[in-house]
């Protein structure tokens, strides 16, 4: 299990723009058409990472419980299938179903999204405002697999929250750790 820190990309920067294949409609899907009322949550992350696993249950419970207040969840996955095959779209469709995600999970097939996001890690967090401006990016909370830290979202509900009530997140943004995005060779 590798330990790779997220990028940090600087706050204010506007999200890029992409048109990717929703593994679960098998439609391809614009974010301009699928961004939140009052704000989109984008996750980086992957089938087989073990920092992903381990915080599915609380993705699931923060985007249930934020999309109902308008909040857009999109998650991202952008892993070398060739080399990684359990990331594949068929895999990511499966995995969605059972975990519950209630909300698209994207394949990037070029890798150009990661990219364009200064992506590292998965899972990797990224809240942007109406504007889709960011006005946040980093981990979930504390927990990590065998940490003994229980799941809250802390991090990210915080950030969350500020931005519904139109307040500066004054919360140190911590960056994500996880496993490395698997960049083709």
């Amino acid at each position: 299990m590798s330990l790779t820190p997220s990028n940090m990309l600087p706050l204010g920067t506007k999200a890029p723009d992409f048109n990717l294949v929703d593994s679960l409609s098998e439609e391809t899907l614009h974010l301009g058409a699928i961004k939140g009322d009052k704000g989109t949550v984008i996750m980086f992350i992957c089938n087989h990472c073990p920092f992903v696993v381990h915080v599915n249950p609380e993705i699931v419970r923060v985007a249930k419980e934020y999309q109902a207040k308008g909040l857009g969840f999109i998650a991202i996955s952008s892993n070398d299938i060739v080399n990684y095959p359990q990331d594949a779209p068929h895999f990511m469709q499966k995995v969605a179903a059972e975990v519950g995600y209630s909300f698209p999970y994207l394949y990037d097939e070029t890798q150009e999204v990661a990219k364009a996001y200064d992506a590292a890690c998965t899972p990797d967090f990224y809240l942007f405002d109406t504007d889709l401006a960011l006005v946040y990016r980093g981990q979930l909370d504390d927990s990590r697999p065998g940490n003994g830290i229980s799941l809250t979202g802390a991090d990210l509900r915080t950030a969350i929250d500020a931005l519904l009530s139109g307040k500066e997140n004054t919360q140190v943004q911590k960056p994500s750790i996880g496993c490395n995005i698997k960049w083709k060779q």
